[in-house]
Parts: structure tokens; sequence; C-alpha cells
């Protein structure tokens, strides 16, 4: 019989090999590309938007609200389906995953307005939203064949704790039952809704992939410094979390493309925090022609 020694030193050159394939999954997420997709209705298709073979690409569909589509109005957890679904369609996801390797899809909950008013997170109990929501992304989910879920929620009818539980039984049940591999939340420096998300992020972090930080709600005069100070607060806030950079190509906030937003990506680069860059959104870059979306996958794609 072999001794626990023998086992041991015939054991230590796999555990070599495995921490060897590892260790690049791990510092994969540094070429992280995301972007928003199909809320302003411009006729926008995944196949416009420029697509680097070396970066792990993520649409994110524009979005998903539990309110009815006509005279629209709160349904406790009953999604459907609000962004573009003719031009971004189940066979549009298909064709897009078929000719692109690199490329997943996940839909985003709420955003900030619905119809003419704010869309709010709404719920009965929380028990009866999860179960509404759960069957009702499932089913969203799995006629476009996606691969994760975002949470933007930004106005609240509901106390932190209702939210924290809600969302986060939500995607630990989605994550259980095979329906999604990821999940992110996108919440921006407001106080009401950050006491909203570090509560769902102190009780649910562990199922939450990445933080889409919304550093475009930040003023159009930021600097870069300033960017890399808010960069790291936040970091601090969602403490362990990949909190990733972003921009808008909507004209409305943060430090832009122009004004040096790359410039702070090599430093963040540098520092080993930038875990991938996230644009809002494909609909308001296709007049330009998506030139940052290119640039922001080159310089990932240059570093992975």
């Amino acid at each position: 019989m072999a001794s626990s020694s023998d086992l041991l030193s015939s054991l230590l050159p796999l555990l070599q090999v495995l921490l060897i394939l590892l260790a690049p999954a791990s510092a994969a997420d540094s070429n992280l590309f995301r972007e928003y997709i199909g809320a302003e209705f411009v006729g926008v298709q995944f196949s416009d938007v420029p697509i680097n073979p070396r970066v792990e690409f993520h649409y994110i569909l524009s979005f998903a609200i539990d309110y009815t589509t006509d005279s629209p109005t709160p349904t406790n957890g009953r999604f459907n389906v609000f962004w573009d679904s003719d031009n971004l369609s189940p066979s549009k996801v298909a064709a897009i995953k078929q000719s692109h390797g690199n490329v997943k899809i996940a839909l985003s909950l709420g955003g900030d307005s619905v119809g003419s008013g704010s869309a709010y997170f709404q719920p009965s109990s929380i028990d009866s939203w999860v179960s509404n929501a759960v069957s009702s992304l499932t089913r969203i989910i799995e006629q476009y064949n996606l691969d994760g879920i975002d949470i933007d929620y930004e106005h609240f009818h509901a106390d932190p704790d209702t939210f924290a539980e809600c969302i986060g039984q939500l995607v630990t049940r989605l994550k259980n039952n095979g329906v999604i591999s990821f999940a992110s939340i996108a919440p921006y420096d407001d106080d009401e809704v950050q006491s909203h998300y570090l509560g769902l992020w102190s009780k649910y972090g562990h199922v939450i992939d990445y933080v889409n930080f919304q550093f475009y709600a930040y003023d159009s005069s930021t600097t870069v410094s300033q960017f890399l100070s808010y960069f790291a607060r936040q970091s601090s806030k969602y403490n362990g979390g990949k909190v990733l950079a972003s921009f808008a190509t909507d004209g409305s906030g943060g430090l832009s493309p122009e004004n040096g937003f790359f410039r702070a990506c090599n430093t963040l680069r540098k520092q080993g925090k930038l875990h991938g860059i996230f644009v809002w959104s494909a609909d308001d870059s296709m007049s330009d022609g998506f030139r940052y979306e290119k640039q922001s996958q080159n310089m990932l794609a240059s570093s992975g």
C-alpha cells in the first residue's frame, strides 16, 4: 500500500497542472467588454457592433421589466420584454452566437423608465415576486437562449432589505437551476440607489459576478484623477467585487473617451484593477460607427 507521502508526491504534479490551467481563467476577466443594447429602438442589431475575437463580449439587452406592455403598470415580478425585439430576436441571438464564439448575451432588469414614467421596483411580497420572477425570466431566457442577467432598477417602492431578498433569491435560484451562468448589478452614486444595492451586496455579493457601476452618472466635467478616485471609492464599497470601468456614448456624463477614459483605464490596468469595460449604449454609438467600442476592445485584447 502506498504511503500518504507517496500519494501526496504523486498528486503534486497534477495539482501544479491544475493551477496552471486555472490561472488564465481568473485573469481572463480583464478582457471583458460589455455593452447595453436595444433600449432606444433605433434599429441597431448585434451584427452592427464590431466584435474583437480576443475579448470576452457580453451584450446586455435593455430591458426586461415587470410591467404590462400596454399602459404600463407593475406586475409583481412577471417580466415582459421591452427591448427592440424585432431587431434583437431569438434568431438574431442564435446567429451572433454561432458566428462569434466569444459572445454571451444577458438581459437587464428594470432600467430608468417605462412608458412615460419611472420603472419602479414594486413587489407585493418577497415570496410572490421571486416566484413570478423566476418563472417569467426562465421563460424569456430560454426562449432567447441567454446566458445571464443584469440588475438595473433605479427607482424603488420597497426598502433595501426587501430588494436584497428579492434580487438575491432570484439570482440564486436562476443559477442553481442552471438558467444563467453570471449576474451583474448596475448601481450609481445616489443615496437611495446605493442603499439598495449595497444591502444586496452585503447579503448576496457571493452570487454577483460583476458590478457595472455607472461612472457616467457623475458630472461630465469628471477628470482622470477624479474618475480614479471614484473607482477606488466604489471598489471599496463593493469590496471583493469586479467593478468595471464605464462610459456612455449618449453624451450624458462621466469621464468620456475624449477626456481621458482610456488613460484612466491604462492606470487601472497597471494596478491590476481593470476587470473590464462596459458601455451605454450600442444604440447611441451606431451613428458614430462604434469608434470607442473598437478602441475599448483593442485595449482589452492587448491586456488579455
